[in-house]
């Protein structure tokens, strides 16, 4: 380690015009600015293991009772800085996301039938949405078909492409698992190109099922598939594979989970296995955040 020269020391402050107890004072401010920020980043990394995408803000807060016990001394516009400096900040855009809904097409859409109906048995309506998979270079598209009833998911399938096969495939594992279905099925979806398709349609029509689809870009339309797809990647797909071929069998898995082990509020608390079993209402034991907002506003103008 290279000597520091106490005459070379005194000449610098002689020649910036500090006295030599300034500039000491000042070398060892700095010394205890890098030794503070050290400490800083060294737990911040240690945070940030557990919790990658933790913000400025809420690192500074989780970090209180560290700096209190080791009297280091930042503020906020100072913290910022030193996460700027290293490369540290969270960035707040949006990652890119692929489009999976394309509804500029020349093909036939189909009215909505399913405004104010609820379900009371298994088979009566179903529901299907394509959702992307991240993957470590790119995505994949999984497209499912879920049972409004029981919320069961009955056909599902894992594509690299957001092209009709994918749902097509979803669909007829649906058909082949729910062979006996008593009364009028309607399968409802966007009116994106992979639903709308002559061979999506056809099969349809071939198994006297009648076609339902949204009418607009609002997820309330089809917001049971939104919200099974939110369970999925939120709860029970949070990784990120290497390749399709690895994400295939984990997300068979995941769908197992959620079928036969996860239990709904939305279907008093049994799993969609169960629930497709059954017939009859099923208590919802939540409510909507639209309805909460809605009945806060009607109390609100009284």
């Amino acid at each position: 380690m290279e000597q520091r020269n106490p005459r070379s020391r005194r000449h610098l402050c002689k020649l910036l015009g500090y006295s030599r107890q300034a500039c000491y004072k000042q070398i060892k401010t700095e010394e205890r600015s890098r030794m503070e920020s050290g400490l800083l980043l060294a737990e911040v990394a240690r945070i940030r293991e557990v919790q990658p995408r933790a913000g400025g803000r809420k690192l500074l807060h989780m970090l209180q009772s560290y700096i209190r016990e080791h009297k280091l001394k930042i503020g906020m516009d100072a913290f910022f800085e030193l996460l700027r400096e290293h490369d540290l900040l969270v960035s707040g855009r949006k990652r890119r996301v692929p489009r999976t809904t394309v509804s500029s097409h020349p093909y036939y859409k189909y009215a909505n039938l399913v405004k104010g109906l609820t379900p009371v048995a298994p088979n009566q309506l179903w529901v299907s949405d394509i959702t992307y998979i991240r993957l470590r270079e790119g995505f994949a598209y999984l497209s499912l078909v879920t049972d409004a009833y029981s919320r069961k998911i009955v056909g599902f399938e894992l594509s690299d492409r957001p092209s009709a096969k994918g749902c097509l495939t979803a669909l007829k594992m649906a058909l082949a698992d729910n062979p006996s279905r008593d009364g009028q099925l309607i399968h409802h979806s966007d009116r994106g190109v992979q639903y709308c398709s002559g061979a999506y349609t056809g099969l349809l029509q071939g198994h006297r099922i009648a076609i339902s689809m949204t009418q607009s870009g609002d997820p309330r339309e089809n917001a049971l598939a939104e919200r099974v797809n939110g369970i999925l990647k939120g709860e029970l797909l949070q990784k990120r594979y290497k390749h399709h071929r690895q994400a295939r069998p984990l997300i068979r898995a995941a769908i197992r989970i959620y079928n036969d082990d996860r239990p709904h509020s939305s279907i008093n608390l049994l799993t969609p296995t169960s629930a497709h079993q059954g017939k009859g209402e099923l208590k919802r034991l939540w409510k909507s955040r639209y309805k909460r907002d809605k009945e806060k506003e009607a109390t609100a103008d009284k």
